[in-house]
């Protein structure tokens, strides 16, 4: 995962162009991808998919000739979707068209202008401070023209057609953990499931930001009722503990086991309620769809000094942060898959458990009575109404106990789904 965030961090990527497409090429590398490519002026629901933007080059020389900005440095030095300039104009102007931080001054910020024709620079503001008067050249060289919007998807089959999704952006330019490692850890989930033989079908969609979820939602419109629900995955590879954003829903399938997996994990976590400001699981549980997607992130949005800025590089990210992030979702994905709701066929007092080979069963278990009353609450609650995660919060069990319970009495023939 480590080694995806470092290829990945040079790209310069944004909502269109082939900074996006690079990006989606390495990715394909590691997982199969259908890439979709919509054209310029599409309407997608209430926007449309704006002209394609590339960039070659882009610097600021002095007087001198010496280059004091070079986007050929770090790509957070243009602001994103800057129109093409090439002119000369005194430090007063120019500074019209400068970002910097002042608070953190040996930082570059990160800045866009998609959806407004203009042009800009960011810098450490130490080396804004550093400039003598006088004239400066300005050189951007881009294109903002008609094209495509680009994004990827990655199917991992199961044997019902009721489906998750897991969506990362992935339209930053060289920000390490705001995005390029919640990437890296979908990647990995998607690699793990295919290994194995899951009951949902698995939906990773990779597209930039906003105009790319809302593309992809324009575009499934008539098969959005197969979603169960999902994640959107960002920010998961910062030294932070873990933070669980709820869906608009707030009882969606994946709040209840996520909710479930890091309270039994034990480990320093939060849970929040849904807000419409964030990233993608705005578009997806905008109440037309009201998908049931969450998001997980480490430090949420906005919450390090390093957010979008040229703090956020490889260095900030760790192995040991994204392993705990895909350990969680891996948990997470394990609740969703086993969880069911059974019917008790002996309702009319407790079956006879000892006859059956039940208890013995249990034998050498660690949690051997915990195990033995995981199938008392499944045969009391097993009425067709408490799925095994209702009935591992009520019992305070885990819930691999109360699955590991339900499967056994499924095999004796007292349960069924």
């Amino acid at each position: 995962m480590k080694e995806l965030v470092e290829r990945l961090y040079p790209v310069c990527r944004s909502i269109t162009g082939n900074g996006l497409r690079r990006t989606l090429e390495i990715i394909g590398e590691q997982v199969e991808l259908a890439v979709s490519e919509v054209p310029t002026g599409t309407q997608v629901l209430d926007w449309t998919v704006p002209r394609e933007w590339n960039i070659r080059d882009a610097w600021v020389k002095d007087a001198g000739g010496r280059k004091v900005i070079d986007f050929a440095e770090h790509n957070l030095h243009i602001v994103g979707y800057s129109t093409p300039v090439h002119a000369t104009m005194s430090l007063a102007e120019l500074r019209e068209h400068l970002h910097t931080l002042p608070e953190q001054p040996d930082l570059i910020p990160y800045r866009t202008s998609y959806y407004s024709e203009t042009w800009g620079f960011c810098l450490r503001h130490d080396v804004l401070e550093s400039l003598p008067d006088g004239d400066y050249e300005v050189f951007i060289d881009s294109t903002l023209d008609d094209g495509s919007l680009s994004y990827g998807e990655h199917v991992v089959p199961g044997e019902l057609t009721d489906e998750f999704i897991v969506s990362c952006h992935i339209c930053h330019p060289s920000l390490a953990n705001d995005n390029m490692a919640g990437v890296a850890v979908a990647v990995e989930l998607a690699t793990r499931l295919a290994e194995t033989k899951p009951r949902y079908t698995y939906r990773f969609i990779f597209a930039p930001g906003t105009i790319g979820a809302i593309t992809w939602l324009a575009r499934n419109f008539d098969r959005v009722d197969r979603v169960r629900g999902g994640f959107t995955l960002a920010c998961a590879g910062d030294r932070g503990s873990l933070t669980y954003k709820r869906s608009r829903r707030g009882d969606a399938p994946v709040d209840r086991a996520m909710e479930h997996v890091l309270r039994e994990s034990g480990r320093e976590h939060k849970v929040i309620d849904f807000s419409p400001y964030g990233y993608d699981e705005r578009q997806y549980c905008s109440p037309g769809f009201n998908l049931g997607v969450g998001s997980l992130t480490r430090t949420p949005y906005a919450g390090y000094p390093e957010y979008h800025t040229s703090g956020d590089n490889p260095d900030f990210v760790t192995e040991e942060s994204m392993t705990d992030t895909l350990d969680t979702l891996w948990a997470a994905v394990g609740v969703l898959e086993r969880d069911r709701r059974y019917v008790n066929l002996s309702p009319y007092g407790e079956p006879q458990l000892g006859r059956r080979g039940l208890y013995e069963s249990l034998g050498g278990r660690s949690d051997t009575k915990q195990a033995q009353m995981a199938m008392l609450w499944v045969l009391n609650l097993s009425d067709g109404e408490h799925s095994l995660l209702d009935i591992a919060h009520r019992a305070g069990i885990p819930f691999a106990t109360v699955a590991d319970a339900a499967d056994a009495l499924r095999g004796a023939g007292l349960v069924k789904e």
